[in-house]
């Protein structure tokens, strides 16, 4: 195992990420006849406990170093550099330490740096999260498809990633170092059945209980793991966009490809009239469909994690603290000016390369390069409300529900936007003119796409109590579609929706 050389210190509330605190969505790995099931509810509540108790040992000694000026935490707080025994010009441990058998600490990343990194590894997640989503929906909208929502198989795909990381054990295996494997783990066993030694099932599971936390308290703390679960598996999915597509199932305009993907336009008057036991129906396809196969995704993920273990390769703990995490902030910081600078110049603009001046050629704005310019800003959002809001009900993740309803929301004014007559019918500025409806189509593709989060959602139906569970499922879904059937609805079932002035 490389030699640590830098540790990273991590704010508490980080701790808060259903992404990282959700319990592996395989619980029983090796098909022990008895085992014990964790939920996320009973995950959050032992972090609370810790949180708190540091707090206290903190403020205990605190108040002890301080005497009577004990609350004066000015005075009583230790001295910025602690008094050594090794000498100014070594970094070697005294005799007397080296006969204690004294090993240096790493040293540790200042709070600042660390944020930084795991800022700029969401950045750069939430970007190529975004890509794979848009590149996903154009591959599977498609004449004939068997299921016309385009969005659920990037849901699929990012529920299948978070599976994965939830329960893989080897990329990051030098970060824990001791955590053992699940090769690991059967070796030790069949080793001990042939010698005949069988241990007691309560020291077994003893100790894999106390590797799974470890291992679970470990990789909270790694940037690259929180810009893969976070940002990009976050950035990937869109609860938005699937609670949209509800919504159209309900009002019979989910729109069908109405020619080959070269040339897909997106038709959503090519539906005949239905009755509304047929919407009914409808409705609840996507909501099943979605909803159970993100759940099996994340299943199949770690079944994957677990199968491919003997495989998966570890990433080098130096290359990833010292140069890794250090190149992303140039990475991902130079990629989102790169996007905003193209959004500003589009190299497909009138009169650009091609040299034909027609504005039907500027397509790469509204597809793709606003979504990238508000991608990010969503993705932070997300993190910080998760951060911030999910440790405040134990049972009911409060910041994945608001960020998934807040989102929803944004997208349906969005949309209303989009198809609305802003300037005047006559005039043709059905939502702004095309640079307004390709801004509108980012907001919705980039901002509210990476602000809601499907990934997380289903992890979180995974971890929690039965009970809780459904509670939470149903009211994230009833009340994000309440939301949009009001906003989307009332200018549909009034006004009517306009023509957009772009590609959507």
């Amino acid at each position: 195992m490389a030699e640590k050389g830098e540790d990273y210190t991590v704010p508490d509330d980080y701790a808060n990420l259903d992404e990282l605190a959700a319990p592996s969505p395989v619980e029983n790995p090796h098909e022990r006849s008895f085992y014990r099931h964790e939920s996320l509810e009973e995950d959050l509540e032992n972090e609370q406990d810790c949180s708190r108790w540091d707090t206290y040992k903190k403020r205990k000694t605190l108040e002890q170093r301080g005497g009577q000026d004990g609350d004066l935490t000015e005075l009583a707080a230790p001295a910025p550099v602690r008094q050594s025994h090794r000498s100014p010009t070594s970094d070697k441990p005294s005799t007397e330490e080296d006969k204690k058998g004294y090993k240096p600490k790493p040293e540790r990343a200042s709070k600042f740096a660390t944020q930084i990194y795991t800022i700029s590894h969401l950045i750069f997640w939430s970007i190529v999260g975004t890509l794979a989503r848009l590149g996903l929906q154009t591959l599977t909208f498609y004449p004939g498809a068997p299921v016309q929502t385009g969005v659920v198989w990037a849901n699929f795909g990012g529920s299948l990633v978070m599976g994965f990381l939830s329960e893989d054990r080897r990329l990051f295996r030098e970060e824990w170092g001791s955590n053992p494997t699940y090769q690991e783990e059967k070796a030790a066993k069949r080793l001990d059945e042939e010698r005949g030694i069988m241990s007691k099932k309560e020291q077994s599971e003893a100790d894999e209980a106390a590797a799974r936390k470890q291992h679970s308290a470990v990789k909270k703390t790694i940037p690259l793991y929180i810009g893969l679960a976070t940002g990009f598996c976050g950035s990937f999915t869109s609860f938005s966009s699937f609670i949209r597509d509800v919504f159209f199932a309900l009002s019979n305009s989910l729109p069908v490809p109405g020619s080959h993907p070269s040339s897909a336009v997106r038709n959503s008057s090519a539906t005949v009239h239905r009755n509304g036991g047929y919407s009914f129906m409808a409705v609840l396809a996507v909501i099943l469909l979605t909803t159970c196969l993100c759940l099996g995704a994340l299943q199949s993920g770690a079944h994957l994690a677990i199968a491919l273990e003997a495989f998966t390769p570890t990433l080098p703990y130096a290359w990833c603290r010292k140069f890794l995490d250090r190149g992303m902030v140039v990475l991902a910081w130079g990629a989102w000016l790169g996007a905003i600078l193209l959004a500003i110049w589009p190299a497909d603009r009138p009169g650009g390369p091609d040299g034909r001046a027609s504005w039907s050629l500027e397509t790469w704005r509204g597809e793709a390069l606003y979504a990238l310019v508000f991608a990010p800003l969503g993705s932070l959002l997300r993190f910080y409300a998760s951060v911030h809001l999910n440790g405040k009900i134990a049972s009911f993740p409060l910041g994945t529900f608001a960020v998934n309803i807040f989102g929803t929301i944004l997208l349906g004014v969005f949309y209303d936007l989009q198809h609305a007559p802003l300037g005047g019918a006559s005039e043709g500025m059905v939502g702004g003119g095309r640079v307004g409806c390709q801004v509108l189509q980012g907001c919705m593709d980039g901002f509210c796409g990476c602000l809601t989060t499907v990934s997380t959602w289903v992890a979180e139906l995974k971890g929690l109590r039965i009970r809780h569970a459904y509670v939470y499922g149903c009211m994230s879904v009833g009340v994000a579609l309440g939301f949009l059937v009001s906003i989307i609805g009332s200018l549909k079932w009034t006004v009517g929706f306009a023509s957009p002035a772009c590609v959507t």
